[in-house]
């Protein structure tokens, strides 16, 4: 599984160019990690690619996802996973219907709740099946939230700040388990961070002004 962009620039309404002459390849298990300051565009970047670009913005360029152009897709459609600082869990879905809500719709009934619970038991977190958000620990509500990402089987990792909200401790323990989780789903992420501990040992950084480079 391969994304790749080409030239992307991606400018304002206003004229305003916010990125320019983007262009780099991510393969299956690779991570990049970009990082800069706050507004310089790296979590713009993840919108255009997602297909959540907002209305006030503009873009040229090509990405590609496992040869797909995704320019022609619907964002559904683009089989691109997101995983935020917040952990976005649905929080009138207790913990297993809010991982059933990711699987595809082919999947019915006892099905969907027999994959969630097969899900939630890999990670040792089948207790907290009947339970709702508000009731778990913030990490636990991060590993959900990853969870529930893989459980949509996406072909690309698209992580924006996902460790940011988490304690030292627990942000170090969770950077670890979510980066075997996503080598095991086997499929390129795309990682926003301000953190160089963030950065995997496999991974590799693209700094602003943007340029790339092994970690």
């Amino acid at each position: 599984m391969t994304l790749s962009l080409e030239n992307i620039a991606i400018y304002k309404n206003n004229g305003e160019t916010l990125l320019s002459d983007i262009t780099f390849s991510a393969s299956t298990n690779e991570v990049i990690c970009l990082m800069g300051p706050s507004g310089c565009g790296k979590s713009t970047l993840l919108s255009l690619i997602a297909g959540h670009l907002g209305p006030e913005f503009n873009h040229s360029g090509h990405i590609k996802l496992n040869g797909r152009d995704l320019d022609a897709l619907e964002p559904h459609k683009r089989k691109v996973g997101i995983l935020f600082q917040d952990d976005l869990l649905f929080p009138h879905l207790n913990i297993w219907q809010n991982l059933a809500f990711a699987l595809p719709n082919h999947v019915k009934g006892e099905q969907r709740y027999q994959e969630a619970l097969s899900a939630l038991s890999k990670v040792e977190l089948t207790s907290l099946a009947e339970s709702f958000p508000d009731q778990i620990s913030g990490g636990q509500r991060a590993r959900i939230s990853l969870v529930r990402m893989l459980l949509a089987k996406p072909d690309l990792a698209l992580l924006d700040e996902p460790f940011s909200k988490l304690d030292k401790a627990l942000r170090t323990q969770f950077r670890d388990w979510v980066m075997e989780q996503l080598a095991q789903a086997n499929i390129p992420t795309i990682m926003v961070t301000h953190d160089e501990d963030d950065v995997p040992k496999h991974g590799r950084v693209f700094t602003w002004p943007w340029s790339l480079c092994n970690a």
